[in-house]
């Protein structure tokens, strides 16, 4: 008897700003009929925090904590229910920030709330993890130019890249399928679409990375089919010098404050 494939129950998207995890979320929600988890976006301190008042990093990634933990909370997973659920964010991506942006008193109050929520909450079956170069997110932003996010300097994106490089270089929580979407364009190319749509609703066991050969050519050469690296040496030996393998230090100087990369992989 031939084995049944069951699509995943629980999808989450993650990546960093602009890298499009809310458009791909809104898809696969759509496409497989899902519930659709979006990530609230509105909290009353981020304008403080982007202007570097006093004690506004801690406010506004508390009610990011909290906000996320009431989301995920509420997601109905049980065995009556047969819904499918695609989030835009894992729970863990605000302790992530939380090391970038914290600092170290705070980070300890912080973590405190954070791991009492976190065992509270569920697992996605499948998280994809949608990667691009800060060079390309930098452009995506300056075309999209939205108010809230034009104070993102050039090296704070930097770091959040590299932040989610070397915590996903380690992830082993789920089933995990990389995207470059540096050389793929799923919104406006149907046939990028088409193809990462194939490919989530096959079998994902372990770590599987997309790149697709001879992107890096569209403008001229002939455009390579995409291509699935399921083991994870391969997948190691590409990200390898983009994020090592060793915890990176405890503690790297950034604008005033401590970004904590090796805190950031002990979730």
């Amino acid at each position: 008897m031939a084995n049944l494939f069951e699509l995943p129950r629980y999808i989450a998207v993650e990546g960093p700003i602009r890298v499009g995890k809310s458009t791909l979320a809104r898809i696969l929600a759509e496409r497989l009929n899902a519930q659709r988890v979006m990530e609230a976006e509105a909290n009353p301190f981020l304008d403080s925090f982007y202007e570097g008042d006093r004690g506004a990093a801690f406010q506004a990634q508390f009610t990011f904590l909290v906000r996320r933990f009431e989301q995920l909370q509420g997601l109905d997973l049980g065995a009556r229910s047969q819904k499918a659920v695609v989030a835009d964010f894992i729970f863990e991506k605000d302790k992530l920030f939380a090391c970038l942006n914290l600092t170290d008193a705070e980070l300890d109050t912080y973590n405190r709330y954070y791991n009492h929520f976190r065992e509270q909450l569920p697992t996605p079956d499948l998280v994809i993890y949608l990667q691009a170069t800060p060079e390309v997110l930098k452009k995506r932003l300056k075309k999209k130019n939205a108010p809230g996010e034009r104070a993102v300097s050039d090296e704070y994106l930097e770091e959040v890249v590299k932040a989610y490089e070397h915590f996903f270089f380690h992830y082993t929580s789920s089933d995990l399928l990389i995207v470059n979407t540096s050389e793929i364009d799923f919104v406006d190319r149907n046939e990028d679409l088409q193809e990462l749509l194939r490919k989530v609703t096959e079998p994902i066991k372990g770590t599987q990375y997309f790149l697709p050969l001879g992107g890096a050519g569209r403008g001229g050469g002939v455009r390579g089919s995409g291509q699935w690296l399921v083991a994870r040496g391969q997948l190691h030996d590409e990200l390898r010098g983009r994020a090592t393998s060793q915890p990176l230090e405890k503690t790297v100087p950034y604008m005033g404050r401590q970004f904590r990369a090796a805190t950031a992989l002990n979730l």
